[in-house]
């Protein structure tokens, strides 16, 4: 879901052959430092696995995007041990209320799911990157590279060459497994020349995030309006986030669009509030393919294969 949740996903290039004692090679070399690609590098190196993280932000960004990490993410985190700081920080959701145009429609509660998270924690991206980071420090501080950004790759038989820019300078690196975590543009599968088949629909959406006015506390809250859906949910630092379903997209999003159809919807004002993120989006569906070709997994694979 655009403003709620996130899940893992990476493709993985395996190449399983040794390398020649010429030159340093990694066991992995990862691109992409985001939540899949510092994770990905965590249990790597909790395994015994050299690896090396490259990402071309020099720094991270403070924009929330994603806020949702759910229980299978959670339980995998747990395994990994590092679980404890992100449950400690999130909000935990346990509860989701429904409305419509004249108000509760019912409820539903997550306490009853099996399991040791029967939540979904909220966390904006930006400190789940942070803490993912300090997990990774500890294991290897020089794992994580940012400002290096990846140009190419040759793959042979024996290994897979990346080229990657740093500042002014162009070098390559050899690793026996390249594993790409570097998004919806992905330049590694472009590289590769895998096809990323899909479409985009017609649904657009706005959402902030703004000081929480409500009264739901750490619920969800679902607007099954008659106009257009409205999501709610609850944000560290007494915060919460509003996203709306709209009839177009919006090039030059202010706060007043959104204000504006809250106010219209379900009588809700954010006059003086405070906000720290909003963002105009769609929705589109791709896939990768193939999933699977000659020694290229996806990540659930390569974790089945330690």
């Amino acid at each position: 879901m655009g403003g709620a949740s996130r899940s893992f996903s990476l493709i993985v290039y395996y190449l399983p052959t040794r390398m020649t004692e010429s030159a340093r090679t990694y066991d992995v070399i990862i691109v992409g430092g985001g939540p899949v690609g510092l994770f990905l590098a965590i249990i790597l190196l909790k395994k015994g696995i050299e690896c090396i993280v490259l990402e071309k932000r020099t720094e991270r960004t403070t924009h929330s995007k994603s806020l949702g990490i759910h229980p299978v993410s959670l339980e995998l985190m747990d395994q990994m041990k590092i679980a404890d700081p992100f449950v400690k920080e999130g909000i935990k959701i346990r509860r989701g209320v429904a409305l419509d145009d004249h108000g509760k429609i019912g409820s539903i509660s997550f306490d009853s799911c099996p399991g040791p998270f029967p939540y979904v924690l909220s966390l904006p991206q930006y400190r789940t990157e942070y803490l993912l980071e300090k997990q990774l420090e500890k294991l290897d501080a020089s794992c994580l590279r940012r400002g290096v950004e990846f140009q190419d790759l040759n793959q042979t038989n024996m290994s897979v060459s990346v080229t990657v820019k740093e500042g002014e300078n162009t070098y390559q690196l050899s690793a026996r497994v390249l594993a790409g975590c570097d998004g919806k543009n992905s330049v590694v599968r472009q590289s590769t020349g895998f096809s990323f088949e899909g479409r985009a629909y017609p649904d657009t959406y706005i959402m902030g995030d703004f000081s929480d006015t409500t009264d739901f506390g750490t619920s969800a809250a679902i607007y099954l309006h008659s106009r257009g859906l409205i999501e709610s949910f609850p944000l560290i630092d007494n915060r919460r986030r509003w996203v709306i379903k709209t009839d177009q997209y919006y090039d030059d999003l202010n706060r007043r669009h959104l204000e504006k159809i809250l106010r219209e919807r379900i009588g809700l004002s954010l006059n003086g509030c405070d906000h720290f993120m909003l963002s105009s989006f769609g929705v589109q569906k791709h896939l990768a393919k193939p999933i699977a070709r000659n020694r290229v997994f996806t990540w659930l694979e390569i974790l089945r294969m330690l």
